[in-house]
């Protein structure tokens, strides 16, 4: 919305009401049903500051307004009319303040949907100088004022806003704060910025905002209200990330990411769960926290207009009806950035869209085929069909800026050495990895996370040259690679294959599962679903904690549970990587008889689970189970299914032999690269591409969603 608009609009409101913003919160509830409509309306205001006046700019803000909008308007059926948005200098704190009045405050009625979205700084401040407590404070655009050499804060609290959105006579108010308050007291190694805004001790908070808390403060009828935070715990920071062409916070693209592909029906509390793990994955430690009331939540509360999960939605079509742009916020991160031409999708009307070009979340598909039966409309949902990857994906290592200019050189000389598993991009593209400097002095080169997160065992000696620390670092990066292979596979939500799957601690008389997944688009959407936490056997009231990424005592042991519900049979493959180091997979060893001997052999065989039936790994029936051994570490696996059995990938493992008698469950892979490829490879043979996209077959996987199903499961052993 234009600032000139808004102004206008603000300023007729408040002259037609002819009250202060105090009086006109308090106004009776007879006046709010005078406004009511017959029918619920969604309503949503969604802020994001970029620019700021004296503070460094943010990047990604505009990008979660942009993201939250379509989730909105195309997944949950809020009309754009009625989602206000102020970005950059219109984000005033007089200016916001103004518009919940008139957006919210005005319109508002007891079943209607309200959304709230913030991403910007966020920093701690005193409401006055005699007090010691520090207060939770959003800074919009104009962040201070010199007022006789005092610096005025112009800051709106979080209490002042939490109190807004509870004075609204509605149950169904649901706010996103993708912020952190606390300025971390270590140096981030990392490219990734903090929405952390340091106050100056000199700053006093702006008398109006004091003001105007304790007007509201004097109501006496609040509703409930559920606060979506970036972060659980003070310490921690929220951050935003570069990703294929754009930035934007972490939490709010895993969490609009994950609620595309959802079932109406999911808890917020297992949304948060998902995001949370797609954070870990990135080697964020942020961990998302809800505030609710005593009931269940579930996305229901924002009245879901699709029934049915999607990758994205049309967003514009061309004249002649054959071409259109599309959306695509509901693919995973990491797939989307390797996404391919000629990837296929498949539109409410039955007609299938060719992938032509991506611009980071927009991209240009054609009608498959020639004359158009049913004419695209925007707002139609899109969803995967045809996934084509790239077989020549390298790692993504960016140098921090940090190191000195013959430090980059010589890194990236020696790098290049590397050039087949390894490319060193700059700092406008999304890194896998960071190459750099601990903090410490005196220093050591080691690797990180894209989001700060040191590599374990990664760091070398002091004194070290840099072309050594590449030299040292390259026995790692095949299972760095392995990974970003494998994790491409995941499909949780776009999957046809009918499967669920859980890891279980198997330490007690009974197994007790601890994470889920399953395949969200396998049921008939005219059956009501049961909420996902329910259909795994979770109480959907759990607290966030329980549904986090979990934590396996050392010395436990673990097993996974795998129910087809298919109508035919699958194959599985379970790999991983440990500590961000180490690539490992399950080795599925049968002990089998020798022809015409009576002595037996262990060997490499397919794990199939039939049609309707439930397997458990390891499949040993005298113990159940693999210990966790330490020291602690981080781990996670991608259990992988296909229709047709994984012959490539089994070569591919028994190629290294293992020592006799070492025929472990679970054993780190000789071969990492080679293994990823080959799974790829057999999900590809699987898939029986179509004639008209097999030209791309020799420099791409095609991967049918009918054929596969990918999840990825992350956990702390401590």
């Amino acid at each position: 919305m234009k600032r000139r608009t808004f102004l206008q609009r603000i300023g007729s409101i408040l002259a037609v009401l002819g009250v202060t913003e105090a009086e006109w919160l308090t106004l009776s509830d007879s006046y709010s049903q005078a406004l009511a409509q017959p029918t619920p309306r969604k309503l949503a205001l969604l802020i994001g500051i970029n620019q700021y006046r004296k503070s460094p700019s943010l990047s990604g803000c505009l990008t979660d307004v942009e993201l939250q909008k379509e989730l909105l308007i195309n997944r949950f059926g809020f009309l754009a009319a009625n989602i206000l948005t102020l970005t950059d200098e219109q984000a005033s704190r007089e200016f916001i303040e103004a518009a919940f009045l008139d957006h919210f405050g005005k319109q508002v009625k007891s079943d209607d949907v309200v959304v709230f979205h913030f991403s910007g700084y966020g920093t701690r401040i005193k409401l006055n100088e005699s007090e010691d407590t520090l207060q939770n404070a959003l800074v919009p655009t104009n962040e201070n004022l010199e007022i006789q050499n005092e610096n005025i804060a112009t800051y709106l609290l979080e209490e002042t806003l939490l109190l807004l959105l509870r004075s609204l006579p509605t149950e169904r108010v649901t706010a996103v704060l993708d912020t952190s308050y606390d300025t971390p007291s270590t140096i981030q190694q990392t490219g990734w910025r903090i929405r952390t805004h340091q106050e100056l001790p000199t700053a006093q908070l702006a008398t109006a905002e004091i003001e105007f808390l304790q007007q509201l403060k004097t109501k006496t009828s609040f509703s409930p209200a559920v606060i979506l935070s970036a972060t659980s715990d003070p310490k921690q920071v929220a951050k935003e990330g570069l990703f294929s062409g754009f930035s934007a916070g972490l939490f709010t693209y895993a969490l609009t990411q994950y609620l595309w592909e959802t079932n109406p029906a999911t808890s917020l509390q297992f949304s948060l769960s998902h995001t949370e793990n797609t954070m870990f994955k990135w080697g964020s430690k942020q961990q998302p926290s809800l505030v609710n009331g005593k009931k269940a939540l579930t996305s229901e509360n924002l009245l879901l207009d699709q029934n049915i999960g999607a990758e994205g939605a049309i967003i514009a079509t061309e004249e002649d009806g054959k071409n259109a742009q599309i959306w695509l916020g509901g693919l995973p991160p990491q797939v989307l950035e390797n996404y391919g031409v000629n990837s296929r999708f498949s539109s409410a009307n039955g007609e299938q869209l060719i992938l032509r070009s991506r611009t980071g979340l927009t991209a240009k598909a054609q009608i498959s085929g020639g004359d158009v039966a049913n004419p695209l409309q925007v707002g139609q949902l899109v969803q995967e069909v045809i996934r084509v990857l790239p077989r020549n994906i390298s790692l993504n290592i960016v140098l921090d800026s940090a190191l000195e200019r013959i430090e980059r050189v010589d890194a990236t000389s020696a790098f290049a050495a590397l050039a087949s598993m390894v490319s060193v991009v700059t700092g406008e593209q999304p890194p896998d990895y960071v190459f750099g400097k601990l903090s410490q002095t005196p220093s050591r080169y080691a690797l990180f996370t894209p989001a700060g997160q040191l590599i374990a065992n990664s760091a070398g000696e002091v004194g070290e040259a840099v072309k050594v620390a590449v030299t040292r670092l390259a026995a790692k990066l095949p299972h760095l690679l392995a990974a970003k292979f494998w994790r491409l596979t995941e499909n949780e939500g776009s999957s046809r294959l009918p499967i669920k799957g859980s890891l279980e601690l198997v330490n007690g008389i009974s197994p007790k599962a601890i994470l889920q997944r399953g395949t969200l688009r396998t049921l008939d959407p005219k059956i009501p679903k049961k909420p996902l936490s329910t259909q795994y056997g979770l109480n959907a009231a759990l607290p966030l904690t329980a549904l986090s990424t979990p934590i396996v005592p050392i010395g436990s042991r673990i097993q996974y549970r795998i129910q087809n519900q298919g109508d035919r049979s699958v194959y599985l493959m379970l790999l991983g990587l440990k500590n961000h180091r180490t690539a490992i997979a399950f080795y599925p060893w049968q002990t089998v008889e020798e022809p015409n001997t009576s002595e037996t052999k262990p060997v490499l065989q397919q794990v199939m689970i039939p049609a309707g039936e439930t397997v458990t790994l390891p499949q040993n029936t005298a113990t159940s189970g693999w210990t966790i051994s330490g020291p602690a570490y981080e781990c996670e696996h991608q259990l992988i299914l296909s229709i047709a059995p994984f012959t490539t990938t089994l070569k591919a493992l028994e190629t290294p032999k293992s020592p006799a008698g070492d025929q472990q469950p679970i054993g780190a892979l000789v071969n990492p690269w080679e293994i990823a490829q080959a799974v790829l490879q057999d999900l590809h043979n699987a898939s029986i591409p179509a004639a008209e996209i097999n030209g791309t077959a020799n420099d791409a996987y095609i991967l049918n969603v009918n054929h596969w199903a990918s999840f990825n499961f992350s956990f702390l052993a401590n």
